[in-house]
């Protein structure tokens, strides 16, 4: 009786397991091609923002957000939240709801960057239009299947930076906020991109 008691525990503790690892199944019903374009979107605005941070680090020494953070809070710059986009918790309508409002506070974060070196200015124009370009495909999507919000995100209110090295200094900053933003996304989007 023991022995079967415990065989049955052990074979119950064993399906937990089994199911606590198990994959959610299908992540979505997003079509394929929209996941690889967004997929590809987000590798090209990777690219973009290593490039603004090796510029940033090259002419001007702020090679260290981690030295900047004091300044995030004083500078107004703003964290971007992707909760409904983790692996605990991932929501595909709700992590493209999230990736969009954060890809359009992000264009207004870059904007508030204009000025910020003539050597980057061609860098942060690139990096704009193919956040423009992510938001507007993730948004087309939200519409087609009718998930899309009433009204669209609003930006809130955008720092203001007094000095050429607070605009560099939240150069940085928001280039090492947008890579991780990104880096979220990437793993949200590749997992529901998988069939």
């Amino acid at each position: 009786m023991k022995l079967m008691a415990l065989q049955l525990l052990l074979w119950q503790s064993a399906l937990w397991t089994v199911q606590e690892a198990t994959p959610l199944g299908p992540a979505s019903n997003l079509p394929q091609t929209f996941m690889l374009k967004c997929l590809e979107q987000v590798r090209k605005i990777q690219a973009d923002v290593v490039v603004m941070q090796e510029r940033l680090c090259a002419t001007h020494k702020l090679c260290h957000p981690e030295e900047l953070v004091l300044l995030r809070h004083s500078l107004g710059i703003p964290q971007i939240s992707l909760s409904s986009c983790s692996s605990q918790a991932l929501q595909p309508m709700g992590c493209l709801k999230q990736l969009h409002s954060g890809l359009y506070l992000y264009q207004g974060l870059l904007e508030a960057l204009a000025g910020i070196s003539l050597e980057l200015a061609p860098t942060l124009d690139v990096m704009q239009l193919d956040i423009t370009d992510f938001a507007t495909n993730i948004w087309q999507q939200m519409e087609d299947l009718g998930t899309a919000p009433a009204v669209q995100a609003t930006q809130g209110t955008m720092p203001i930076f007094t000095s050429a090295f607070q605009r560099r200094a939240g150069g940085v900053l928001v280039a090492s906020s947008l890579q991780s933003f990104l880096e979220l996304a990437y793993r949200a989007l590749r997992y529901l991109a998988e069939p």
